[in-house]
């Protein structure tokens, strides 16, 4: 079977084709990477995302490090929430509640229509919207290019990220329906919409994030209550989704709050799984080395095939520059969980800081396999390009440099280096042609103060 080469300018025009809509602030405040709290997300979506018809595999979870309460679509592979609102929770029905609302925009084709009636791909440049990043099209996954937009306005991101009352209606009835469908107590919605009640009365600067793409009066909430009602009884235990959420939130609290304040919590005498993981993450942000080790052996002696807690183990001991013992723990978890990319490249950092031949060999293996499971990661991608470097490969690493440059939104950084990539790969081969791509978009991405 004969296939057509695409021209540089086409293949160029499909990746600025692949849109991934992406707000200013999501880079700029930072996306949160780790394994366990993404794997517990992970579990508390499930359930709620095949209820809505939707494949779990394909949509994914993504944190967003600021403490404001808001979560949000927008697009069908991605539900975005802010940490702010995970830390707000109480109970994983709650939690659950937000994905199943978010999950009902995807499913009942909001997120399309709001991309439609924004005018197709110049008008979104217009409103300072990046496109997915080179990566995307050369990989044919959409899952890849995470961008960063450039001079968005705030009145324009809350019309492209805002939500109608008629959707939220819609959103509404379909979150319960799907509560219901995968035996969650549909008051965890309930729960979630009470904190904004009100909000509608406050002035929009005082309004939170969430309640001003989500507008809630009166008769929504009324609404809203009669629909859980019609529900009840329809519930089941979940005491593995509230483990899943304890655990995720209790990790997520002790890295971004005070040490202090997340080892108070972990009551004297209290000797339980979860309470030696704050005190493990506790102790190690306060570089109490001893304490640290001993609360988290304590906890991967409790469950020792469990891959997250081996990599947070792995993390500490890196962390405290303790690289052999580091590369070994993170040997073991990739042995329990050889597929995901974050612990891979916790492993290849670690190789890396071995720095001898055979280990900087390794880290690049490693690296590569971390990357083709995830290229969304800034960090992975600045390793990947050390490791090409240290054996030898100034071409690729210079190209991976762009690509990241490219995904964090630096386009006059990702073009330099790109340009450098073809000056130093084979013409024709495909790394050459990825950096052409990141020129192409580079030269054509928005910028603040750059008129279309």
């Amino acid at each position: 079977m004969q296939t057509r080469r695409q021209s540089p300018f086409r293949r160029a025009i499909l990746v600025l084709c692949w849109l991934l809509l992406v707000p200013q602030t999501l880079f700029a405040q930072g996306i949160i990477r780790d394994p366990d709290i993404e794997h517990a997300l992970g579990k508390l979506a499930e359930p709620v995302l095949s209820a809505a018809g939707l494949n779990p595999g394909h949509v994914k979870i993504i944190m967003i490090n600021d403490s404001s309460m808001n979560a949000f679509v927008i697009d069908r592979r991605h539900i975005f929430i802010h940490t702010g609102m995970i830390l707000k929770m109480k109970r994983a029905a709650e939690l659950q509640g937000v994905i199943a609302h978010e999950a009902a925009h995807i499913a009942n084709g909001h997120i399309t229509r709001r991309a439609v009636n924004a005018g197709g791909a110049s008008s979104l440049a217009k409103l300072g919207l990046l496109l997915g990043a080179a990566a995307a099209a050369a990989s044919g996954r959409g899952d890849v290019g995470l961008a960063v937009a450039a001079g968005t306005a705030g009145s324009a991101r809350r019309g492209l990220l805002g939500h109608t009352r008629a959707e939220e209606a819609s959103a509404d009835q379909a979150s319960f329906r799907y509560m219901a469908r995968a035996g969650i107590d549909p008051n965890g919605i309930i729960d979630v919409l009470d904190i904004f009640a009100g909000q509608e009365s406050l002035a929009l600067n005082r309004q939170d994030a969430y309640a001003r793409s989500h507008p809630l009066s009166r008769d929504r909430l009324r609404a809203a209550k009669g629909f859980a009602a019609a529900y009840e009884g329809k519930t089941k235990p979940q005491a593995e989704a509230d483990y899943w959420f304890t655990r995720a939130k209790i990790k997520l609290e002790a890295f971004v709050r005070n040490p202090k304040s997340v080892l108070r919590k972990a009551k004297n005498g209290d000797t339980s799984e979860l309470a030696q993981l704050r005190r493990a993450i506790g102790y190690h942000r306060l570089a109490q080395g001893d304490k640290a080790a001993a609360a988290i052996n304590a906890v991967v002696a409790m469950r020792p095939n469990d891959p997250y807690y081996q990599e947070l183990r792995a993390q500490i001991l890196y962390e405290s520059r303790q690289y052999s013992a580091a590369t070994n723990a993170y040997a073991k978890a990739v042995s329990l969980a050889p597929r995901n990319a974050l612990i891979l490249a916790g492993y290849g950092r670690s190789l890396l800081a071995l720095d001898t031949r055979d280990s900087n060999k390794k880290a690049l293996d490693v690296l590569v396999k971390a990357a083709g499971r995830d290229a969304n990661d800034p960090r992975m991608l600045r390793d990947l390009a050390v490791a090409y470097a240290k054996n030898g490969n100034n071409g690729m690493a210079s190209l991976v440099t762009a690509e990241r440059y490219a995904l964090l939104g630096r386009f006059d950084d990702a073009a330099l280096h790109a340009n450098r990539a073809l000056g130093q790969l084979p013409g024709g081969s495909a790394g050459s042609r990825k950096a052409q791509d990141i020129v192409f978009i580079a030269k054509n991405a928005p910028r603040k103060g750059r008129k279309r």
